[in-house]
Formats: C-alpha cells, sequence, structure tokens
C-alpha cells in the first residue's frame, strides 16, 4: 500500500488530505479492539466529496488511518489543544474516549517513531514538495486542509457541531483575505458556520501556514451530517452532498481567484 498519493495540479491551490485513508497493516490491526477494528473516526468519502470541485488543484492524501498515526498531530506528540479531550499522535482511544487497542497493545514509543518514520515524514514530506513547488510558480500557495467529523461528539465537544467549522489558527496561518474568502461563503451559504472556535486548525495548519513565506494555510471540518450518513456503514449520501458541495466549489474558486490576482502579495523571489 502506497503510504500517500499526490494528485499534481496546476494551479495555486492545494488540497491536504490527512484523515480520508483506511489503510492499517495486518500486524497493526491484529492489536485494535473491536471498537478500534471499526474505524469510525475516519473522514469518510473526502476525496469523493472534494473531487472536481477545482480546475487544476493539487491534492496530497494520506491513505494510512488515523488509528496507525495521526498525520495531523506534531510529530513531537504536543496537543493541538491543551486542556481539552482530543486524540494523540498514536491514539489511545477513539473520539468518544472509548479504548481501540487490545489489553498491552498500544504502540511502545519506539514504534510511534518507527510508524511516524513510515508513514507520518513521507505524507509531509509529499505535501511539503508541493506547496514549495506551487510556491516557487505562483510566488504564492494556498493549503485547504480538508476534514470531516461526527456532527455530535460529547466528548470532544458540547451540542452539535456547526457544518462548516473554519480554522486559521486565530488568523495566524493565513492572511485576512484567504480567511475571509472562506468564511464569507460559508456565512452565506445557509448552513450554519463558525470561524476558529473548536477547530482551530491542526497541526498541518499550524505548521505550514506561513504567509511571510508566501504560504496560507486553512482548515475546513465539515461536520458529516452534511453529506453522508452517521454510521456503519458510512454511506454517502449524494442528495446531501450536492447541496453542500456548491459552496465548497465557491471557497476554492475564490481562493484560486485571490491567489491569481495578487490581492495576496507574493512573496518575492531573489
Amino acid at each position: 500500500m502506497q503510504v500517500f498519493d499526490v494528485i499534481p495540479g496546476d494551479g495555486p491551490i492545494v488540497l491536504g488530505q490527512p484523515h480520508g485513508g483506511t489503510y492499517v497493516p495486518d500486524d497493526i490491526l491484529a492489536r485494535l479492539n473491536e471498537t478500534g477494528q471499526g474505524l469510525a473516526d475516519t473522514d469518510w468519502h473526502i476525496t469523493r466529496l472534494y473531487d472536481g470541485l477545482l480546475s487544476g488543484v493539487t491534492v496530497v492524501k494520506s491513505n494510512i488511518h488515523r488509528y496507525v498515526i495521526d498525520a495531523n498531530r506534531d510529530p513531537a506528540g504536543a496537543s493541538l489543544y491543551p486542556g481539552q479531550n482530543t486524540t494523540t499522535l498514536v491514539p489511545l482511544t477513539d473520539f468518544d474516549g472509548q479504548e481501540i487497542w487490545r489489553d498491552d497493545q498500544a504502540a511502545t514509543d519506539d514504534e510511534i517513531e518507527t510508524r511516524r518514520t513510515a508513514f507520518h515524514a513521507p505524507y509531509h514530506n509529499a505535501l511539503k514538495a508541493e506547496l514549495e513547488r506551487v510556491e516557487a510558480k505562483y510566488g504564492i500557495a494556498i493549503l485547504f486542509d480538508c476534514h470531516s467529523i461526527r456532527s455530535n461528539i460529547p466528548f470532544l465537544f458540547e451540542g452539535e457541531l456547526p457544518i462548516f467549522n473554519t480554522g486559521t489558527n486565530s488568523g495566524a496561518s493565513c492572511a485576512k483575505a484567504v480567511e475571509a474568502a472562506v468564511d464569507d461563503i460559508a456565512q452565506a451559504s445557509g448552513f450554519n458556520a463558525v470561524l476558529n472556535q473548536r477547530f482551530k486548525g491542526g497541526w498541518t495548519t499550524r505548521h505550514y501556514g506561513r504567509p511571510a513565506t508566501g504560504i496560507h494555510a486553512i482548515q475546513m471540518e465539515i461536520s458529516q451530517r452534511a453529506y453522508m450518513h452517521e454510521a456503519p456503514p458510512w454511506d454517502y449520501a449524494p442528495d446531501r452532498a450536492d447541496r453542500v458541495r456548491p459552496h465548497l466549489a465557491q471557497m476554492l474558486e475564490k481562493l484560486n481567484e485571490i491567489a491569481l490576482s495578487g490581492t495576496v502579495e507574493p512573496r518575492s523571489h531573489q
């Protein structure tokens, strides 16, 4: 199994998809308990949801499931949300706080490092290479990190999550024009939408979003009820998806327009 796939495009937008993969090596799968083997915390159908929304977009997607190692967590293991419930680089529990490993089968520190080298690092090497390629061509690259999650998870957040949850690390990971382009469309969509609330952007957004270098990053966390059924077998719901996809397309088209127009000052090349 390939760790990641890259679909190169010729435009300034890169889609990151770290959590859509479902591959678990057999030796690791055998160590997961029944709960873990259900792989419930997948960003189900995320590639399908975004497919065809913007011509020329580059896609970098991980094929490895987040229970093996989470490609959107700090490789050093630091928490994204100190003081709040969250999952770790190699999760011990699912999003509901339920253990996912058989007794004494959770990864050791040495195993975590092995998985980081084998799965986490190659995905990010590929993502970094694509962002640098795009930025070298246009003087700007915009990473749109694509995520989805169940709407109701009391272990992680209270109440029902809004449909559109935009994260920019409280504005630090992208220019204001980039943030506003996405949030304005989300707010006008007719779906409920928030900015930098429970989901402010994961490690990917925070790590790559360096506007001063010409690379901007924004995370979109979509409640899964917007496009699929939130229970096994986690089926895609085309009728729902067809209502939300036009708004995602608008976001990507607007970002593309901003990048190509020079509205956001590009990095000057020496």
